[in-house]
């Protein structure tokens, strides 16, 4: 009996024992799992502060080449424009979600992708702001080479006018008719109407000019004006008594006496009749110029006694 009271001690310090062990080894398991938990919370926070930074770089990437498309000197469609408040307004709501800090895993992966779809507008943006700068430096470079097209036009048309312009000038220069021969002869009345031949300025009453045109293929066939203008001796133009008026050379100019002719082109000799409406004609040596066209004719005289 005494053995068997002398064993059952070392019995209970061994079971004690035991639960020490198992109760340090559970201490420990807390401990070990407290610990990696810690970790894995450290881990999260330092993650997710990285992703909000990296976030903001992207955010403030973004912004910046946003504001350099804006600096552009292109002209925005209203599309784009649209297109640019919306990237701005975007890019001003995550501003206000990362500034608040609370940000959790899913916001930050929404925030992430709405960045990805945001860089993908502003380089679409980018390049539709690029393309239509091309467009515009092709159209003022296109503007540019039509305005010097038109200039150049212009010019070749002004030459090309006064050209036009001297040669109608020597047209109607070379169709104008000219004078081939001519004289004149003065006559007087005899009461029966006969007409007589004189040198004398006394009984002289009326001149004939007889004329013939020198050959112009140019020439219009057909009636022409012919305007007289008759200058006595003492110089002093004989005047027709209506006081008409013409234009030759250039100048307005008053005529004694206006006829037509028929002009052929075939050498007919004309005769102009002209009857002195003036007091009887006076001693001297008068002039005639015949004008046609807007043109001198040619220039002849007589001469009395």
């Amino acid at each position: 009996m005494e053995n068997q009271y002398g064993q059952q001690p070392p019995k209970k310090n061994s079971n004690v024992i035991y639960f020490l062990i198992v109760v340090v080894l559970a201490l420990l398991g807390t401990d070990v799992y407290l610990y990696l938990q810690k970790n894995k919370s450290d881990v999260r926070i330092v993650t997710q502060q990285d992703e909000q930074t990296r976030l903001k770089k992207d955010l403030d990437s973004l912004e910046a080449q946003v504001e350099q498309v804006n600096a552009g000197k292109a002209k925005m469609s209203a599309e784009l424009t649209a297109k640019n408040d919306s990237l701005k307004a975007k890019i001003k709501v995550l501003r206000v979600q990362l500034a608040k800090g609370k940000l959790t895993k899913a916001e930050l992966v929404k925030a992430e992708e709405d960045v990805k779809q945001l860089r993908y507008f502003v380089t679409k943006y980018t390049a539709d702001i690029e393309e239509l700068h091309k467009q515009n430096t092709s159209l003022t470079n296109e503007r540019d080479t039509l305005k010097h097209s038109l200039v150049n036009a212009a010019k070749k048309a002004d030459t090309l006018t006064k050209q036009n312009q001297d040669l109608d000038a020597k047209v109607k220069v070379a169709q104008a008719l000219k004078l081939a021969e001519s004289n004149i002869v003065a006559y007087k009345i005899r009461g029966s109407g006969k007409e007589v031949d004189v040198t004398r300025a006394g009984p002289a009453k009326k001149i004939k000019i007889n004329f013939t045109v020198a050959s112009n293929s140019l020439a219009t066939k057909g009636m022409h004006d012919i305007y007289i203008r008759i200058i006595d001796p003492t110089g002093n133009l004989i005047t027709a008594p209506d006081g008409g008026t013409f234009t030759a050379d250039n100048s307005d100019l008053q005529y004694t006496y206006k006829t037509s002719i028929d002009f052929k082109d075939d050498g007919s000799e004309y005769i102009i009749d002209w009857v002195n409406p003036t007091p009887p004609f006076v001693k001297g040596t008068y002039t005639v110029i015949l004008y046609a066209d807007g043109g001198t004719m040619g220039k002849t005289g007589f001469t009395l006694k």
